[in-house]
């Protein structure tokens, strides 16, 4: 979505993030902070895309959940930066 998002009229700031370790979850809360300056700022829209986990409804423990995003959602859908 950060990507179709990105290349819109309008689209300030657009990225995604991961949740699957202490330093993705820190450059998640700079994205978060970042989205909501550049929305006071006046400059366009924001969005900031999160890859998190479900542990329960994929019938995980919370760190085989960690680990699937690391292994399986990361390689399909790259954290990065698509308009900053």
């Amino acid at each position: 979505m950060a990507e179709i998002l990105a290349g819109l009229p309008g689209t300030a700031y657009s990225v995604r993030r991961s949740l699957h370790d202490a330093r993705h979850v820190l450059q998640a809360k700079k994205a978060i902070r970042t989205a909501f300056e550049t929305q006071q700022k006046g400059l366009g829209f924001s969005i900031v895309e999160l890859l998190s986990t479900c542990p329960t409804n994929w019938g995980l423990t919370p760190n085989q959940a960690l680990d699937w995003v690391r292994d399986n959602m990361l390689p399909q859908y790259p954290v990065g930066d698509f308009k900053v």
